[in-house]
């Protein structure tokens, strides 16, 4: 499979059932309303491990510019695939993400709540406070690209390697980190950590024809994708400065 194609599929099955969550969870009428952030993070874990399984054995699996990002500042990924790779994930989430909204569109229509419209697309601060919520993402997507950084690429048929990325670590245990993040630090921001997987599917709600969707929240759309961005940036340094 081509690396670009395989960034795209991935990330559109992250966003699949990542925003598939989030609309079981919130939307009304649906047969997981009222599910926590228990549910949420363990669903988006697990779409993490599907976007891996498909994409990790040929692109690497970043399925995240800030992971494509990290890996590119210490050398371990090469620039010149850095734009294609970041295109592919930004259009897989909006894909993704559309089918998520067509697959609940009667549940989207059954809510007058714009909130709870939005929160299937994109990320939103509990309390807006946008020096610390982009702390709040400066730190998650650190613990996140620090972790990847510290594994080798994958090996695939022939005994060579993939481009490093999520997949370095194997399905299950990037799965893992994500799940402990979203526990641990999802509390602020609803923890993006990836710029494409909000910024994609926030575009994608500014978009779509949805019922009373009320604003797409533009003036908070940097912290998630210039948070996660630091947050690599800063992984990676922290990498080359301990010598490995």
């Amino acid at each position: 499979m081509n690396v670009y194609l395989a960034e795209l599929i991935g990330t559109g099955l992250l966003l699949l059932m990542g925003s598939g969550v989030v609309a079981n969870m919130l939307l009304p009428k649906t047969k997981g309303n009222g599910g926590g952030i228990m549910a949420i993070s363990t669903g988006w874990a697990l779409a993490v491990f599907l976007g891996v399984v498909v994409a990790g054995p040929y692109s690497g699996a970043h399925l995240n510019p800030a992971v494509t990002i990290g890996l590119a500042l210490t050398g371990q990924f090469d620039w010149a695939l850095a734009p294609g790779y970041i295109m592919a994930q930004v259009l897989g989430a909006m894909i993704g993400v559309g089918i998520a909204w067509l697959f609940y569109k009667d549940h989207y229509e059954a809510s007058d709540d714009a909130g709870l419209k939005a929160a299937p697309f994109a990320t939103s601060p509990a309390i807006r406070n946008l020096p610390l919520n982009f702390f709040s993402e400066v730190v998650g997507t650190f613990v996140l690209i620090l972790v990847i950084l510290y594994n080798d690429g994958v090996e695939i048929g022939d005994g060579n390697k993939t481009p490093i990325g999520m997949g370095s670590l194997g399905a299950i245990p990037v799965a893992f980190l994500v799940w402990v993040i979203g526990l641990s630090l999802g509390g602020t921001t609803g923890y993006a950590i990836n710029p494409a997987r909000d910024f994609g599917p926030r575009l994608m709600h500014w978009i779509l024809p949805i019922k009373d969707k009320g604003s797409s929240d533009w003036g908070y759309a940097w912290v998630p994708i210039a948070g996660p961005c630091v947050g690599a940036a800063l992984a990676a340094g922290l990498y080359l400065m301990a010598g490995s």
